[in-house]
């Protein structure tokens, strides 16, 4: 949906139709069954998101020096009034804080919490400095762990999107499939996705390689911008010890010091992320259910939902290898 003053693009907002769940992280399968259960259609759904993407960020785009409030009332009364009849719900998933502000003025969302594990920067200069902030056999742990991969032979390349040739981006492309294949199933992506991401956007791709006796044996695929990396997605050729947690996060954390990268978002779950120095964050998104019964339901769920998640998130605090915390992080 667009809003335009004139010929102007003032403001808009992507949606998707969607007739199933996957690729989106914020998990509503449940719900799904239970619109089965009761002879209702879940979906068409309308998804607000980055594809396949656990990444915050904003979810409206609005030009500056216009009203936010007013070009938000307009585009979610637009593609509410298009939607009403075609889907059973609308999702906006990962929206920043600005962007959940801006809609939680406009109708009835719910909102509903999740928890991520990211690395923040904290002007460190080399790695031993983020180590420094680890307790004592945390920080043993973590280098027994690097030695470990170094002890295997294995050494690591880490290439801007300008740099990656034919030959780097088949190897890529077989190690992502491979950490779909050993599940018995395929990756989202195609080869032409990758192909097209290194032409058209190099300056943003960061990729890291394993390499045992020259050969690259494994790879992890970042997206980054001036002060943000995201990692997506890794896989390897065959398994070699601790070099998930290498290739992953150590070199990850190591090149965002010395580019003065200041967070570092690996991705959706993964409580192993905790003792390698990433902090638990809340992450968010909102729901526009469109039957009454059910957005009664969906929201008690989420209210006792949203107290499972602030256990967890202090559980996972209580787990941290830091020395001292800096308290809560929201997104």
């Amino acid at each position: 949906a667009t809003v335009k003053d004139g010929d102007a693009l003032v403001g808009a907002m992507v949606c998707f139709l969607k007739s199933d769940s996957y690729g989106e992280y914020v998990f509503d399968w449940s719900w799904a069954d239970a619109y089965h259960r009761h002879g209702l259609n879940y979906y068409p759904k309308c998804v607000t998101a980055i594809p396949f993407t656990p990444a915050t960020g904003p979810r409206l785009l609005i030009q500056d020096g216009y009203d936010r409030g007013v070009v938000t009332e307009l585009l979610i009364k637009t593609l509410k009034s298009e939607l009403s009849d075609q889907v059973s719900s609308w999702h906006i998933l990962f929206p920043d804080e600005e962007t959940s502000r801006d809609l939680l003025t406009q109708g009835s969302w719910l909102k509903r919490h999740g928890v991520q594990f990211h690395w923040f920067n904290q002007g460190f200069e080399t790695f031993d400095d983020h180590l420094a902030t680890f307790n004592s056999k945390r920080r043993k742990e973590a280098r027994r762990e690097r030695r470990r991969v170094q002890e295997q032979g294995i050494e690591f390349e880490r290439l801007s999107g300008h740099a990656i040739d034919r030959e780097a981006l088949e190897t890529l492309f077989q190690c992502y499939q491979m950490t779909y294949r050993v599940r018995g199933s395929r990756g989202y992506l195609t080869r032409e996705f990758f192909e097209l991401a290194v032409a058209r956007i190099p300056d943003a791709i960061r990729v890291a390689f394993a390499l045992h006796q020259g050969k690259r044996i494994a790879m992890s695929f970042c997206l980054k911008d001036e002060t943000n990396l995201y990692g997506r997605y890794w896989g390897a050729l065959y398994d070699v010890d601790c070099l998930h947690f290498e290739t992953c996060f150590h070199q990850w954390i190591e090149d965002a010091i010395a580019t003065g990268i200041q967070r570092f978002d690996p991705g959706a779950q993964g409580e192993h992320k905790i003792a390698r120095g990433f902090r638990p964050v809340k992450t968010q998104s909102l729901h526009w259910i469109q039957h009454p019964e059910f957005e009664q339901a969906i929201q008690q769920f989420l209210t006792s939902e949203r107290q499972h998640i602030d256990r967890y998130f202090s559980a996972c605090d209580d787990h941290t290898p830091f020395k001292a915390l800096d308290g809560e992080i929201t997104l």
